[in-house]
């Protein structure tokens, strides 16, 4: 298996408001992210259309994304949901890559 396979990555997501996104990942995490601090900052502006805001899709690597400028990160999403550091999640990957 690849590299890329075994990273936790989003597998299914909703976009919902007030600004939040319900995630499922790879590892069966699930839940909802709060992503209004991000909103009416440069390039998430375009948010304030809600319908623009409710086509956010799994892009291909993984991101939260908008059209075709506008992306999230999806292992700032899970530490988020997790409550993870980024210690613990990093330490999670070396794991994962050690087997």
């Amino acid at each position: 298996m690849s590299s890329s396979e075994e990273l936790i990555r989003p597998v299914e997501m909703q976009a919902r408001e007030p600004y939040r996104v319900w995630l499922r990942y790879s590892d069966g995490v699930e839940g909802e992210v709060g992503i209004s601090h991000l909103a009416g900052r440069g390039v998430f502006n375009a948010w304030a259309d809600r319908s623009f805001f409710a086509e956010a899709r799994i892009g291909p690597s993984g991101s939260i994304s908008w059209g075709d400028s506008i992306d999230v990160c999806p292992d700032a999403l899970y530490l988020r949901l997790t409550g993870m550091s980024v210690e613990e999640y990093m330490s999670r990957l070396h794991n994962i890559f050690q087997t």
